[in-house]
This record gives structure tokens, C-alpha cells and sequence, in this order.
């Protein structure tokens, strides 16, 4: 059930997910930094990975959208559906802590919440994309199969010259 969203074989959602995961953790760390004191500062730091955070996931749902709509089976499909209805309850959360916090920077009361709760929902479909992944095979390219780019290459022929290079001779300098 390789991802039809890939680059060289590799699955782009992956990749971008880890931008928005990184931030939104982070800006509950920030949070929490405020909280115990370590200045004002911090609060400016979680609003804006808040921000980049909502970019982050904003440019990453297209390719988990690809990938959901390639999936075949049902069990994966209900999965994956699940995943994508608690991140964009995520990203609008999110938003709202960012609107509210827009203003003023504050972070005390209803914003610190929302990240909590967010940061928890995270987790919950964090672990429904790794079930997805790693137990039914979700985005993961069958044994044996070659990945897509390796298929390319191998219908373009190398020249002779090419096959032949000594160990450590950089490229076009034979």
C-alpha cells in the first residue's frame, strides 16, 4: 500500500508532519515556561510556533489527504478518517488559541487549556497514524517492491564510461 504522495519513494506526509507535531508541543513548553516564571518572553514563543505550527499542518493535510483517498481497505480508510477528524479539531483549537492570544500574548486560562487539550489530541492521533503505518502497512511500500524513482532509473541506460569510474572518482571527471 505504497503513498501515491511520495517523493524518490518517500512518503511526503511523513516528512512535513513533524513541523507542526514539533511546534505545537513546543509552544505547550513555552507555555509551561511562562507558567514557572522563566519571563514573559515565552509566551511570544509559543504564539508564534502556534503560527508556524498551523502552517506547518496546513501544508502537511494534502498529502495525508492523497493518502487517505488511495487507501483500498475499509479498516485502514476508517482509521485514517479518524486520524484526520482529531487533527483538524487540532488545527481549528489551535486556531482559536492563536486568536486569543493575538491581541494581548497572554496565555493564562482558557489559551493554556486549549493547548493542553490539543497537545493530548495529538497524542491520540499520533498513535492512530503509527497504528495505520506500523501494524497495518499503511504509506509503506511491499517487500521486494522497488520504490518508484529506483524503477525510473532502472529503465534509463548508463553509459559504459559511467559503469567503469574507479572507486572515488567524483562524477564527470573520468
Amino acid at each position: 500500500m505504497a503513498s501515491k504522495a511520495s517523493i524518490a519513494g518517500h512518503p511526503i506526509h511523513p516528512m512535513l508532519v513533524s513541523i507542526p507535531i514539533g511546534l505545537f508541543v513546543f509552544s505547550l513548553v513555552a507555555d509551561l515556561a511562562v507558567r514557572a516564571g522563566f519571563g514573559d518572553a515565552w509566551s511570544t514563543v509559543a504564539l508564534y510556533c502556534m503560527g508556524g505550527g498551523i502552517v506547518g499542518a496546513l501544508l502537511a493535510a494534502p498529502f495525508g489527504l492523497i493518502d487517505l483517498l488511495s487507501m483500498s481497505d475499509e479498516r485502514v480508510k476508517k482509521i485514517g478518517i479518524a486520524h484526520m477528524v482529531i487533527n483538524l479539531v487540532i488545527v481549528a483549537l489551535y486556531v482559536c488559541n492563536f486568536l486569543l492570544r493575538w491581541p494581548s500574548g497572554t496565555s493564562e486560562g482558557t489559551p493554556f487549556l486549549l493547548s493542553v487539550l490539543a497537545v493530548l489530541l495529538l497524542l491520540a492521533s499520533g498513535w492512530l497514524g503509527g497504528h495505520m503505518v506500523f501494524v497495518h502497512g499503511a504509506a509503506v511500500s511491499a517487500p521486494g517492491e522497488r520504490p518508484i524513482a529506483e524503477r525510473r532509473r532502472a529503465r534509463i541506460p548508463v553509459r559504459n564510461d559511467r559503469r567503469t569510474m574507479p572507486p572515488g572518482s567524483p562524477l564527470g571527471q573520468y
